[in-house]
């Protein structure tokens, strides 16, 4: 890979993230987890979109997309997930982002054509409120991102706002419901919805530690 590849390669990964923060905005405004009035509308990539109003859940929501932007780059994240919990912190739905970046093919594609792409997600997600599961009292939301190997983060501070997580993991397969998907170089990306099975015992798991999953 040469630099200019290097460097389009970057471009697509900043073009995700900043997706990433608006999508997840979405997801939490979609799932009514707080008050409308929390939220006020914004227009990106020409889709009426929602920005989060309180500076703390802004804020949240942005460390956490862009934190990802240095393992998008290397290749690292497999899918980044928004998941809700019940009060006894057990996951009830997840809205699972899972994609793969072509760096070699990153300088092949223009800027309008990706953003032309991911524009058609955030239309999706507009309508999608039929989809979801209503909230269960004294819930809580995080988002987690899964990762294809575990950094070596070393001297950098790029690993410092993630931190491994003991999120329960559902025993039987989930019930999956897909949103949307690209398939084309260099992102292939899918949104798709889980939920727990009916024959979903009480007793959940741990994640893997070979592929222990990053909380922001």
């Amino acid at each position: 890979m040469n630099l200019k590849d290097d460097n389009q390669s970057g471009e697509v990964g900043r073009t995700v993230v900043e997706f990433m923060e608006v999508a997840i905005t979405m997801i939490v405004f979609l799932k009514g987890f707080y008050p409308s009035a929390a939220f006020e509308r914004r227009r990106y990539m020409n889709v009426v979109v929602q920005r989060a109003r309180h500076p703390e859940l802004r804020d949240y929501i942005h460390s956490a997309a862009y934190g990802l932007l240095p393992f998008i780059q290397k290749g690292l994240v497999e899918r980044v997930a928004v998941i809700f919990f019940s009060e006894d912190n057990v996951p009830v739905e997840r809205f699972i982002f899972k994609l793969t970046i072509n760096p070699s093919s990153a300088a092949l594609v223009e800027e309008g054509q990706l953003e032309f792409a991911l524009r058609s997600f955030l239309i999706k997600l507009s309508v999608s409120k039929s989809l979801v599961k209503p909230l269960p009292q004294n819930c809580r939301w995080e988002v987690t991102a899964y990762l294809r190997s575990l950094p070596q983060v070393g001297s950098s501070k790029e690993g410092e706002l993630w931190i491994p997580t003991d999120t329960k993991q559902w025993q039987n397969p989930p019930v999956i419901t897909p949103v949307k998907s690209l398939n084309s170089e260099p992102l292939c990306l899918q949104l798709y919805l889980e939920h727990p099975s009916l024959s979903q015992p009480h007793n959940l798991v741990k994640p893997n530690a070979a592929h222990e999953p990053q909380v922001r």
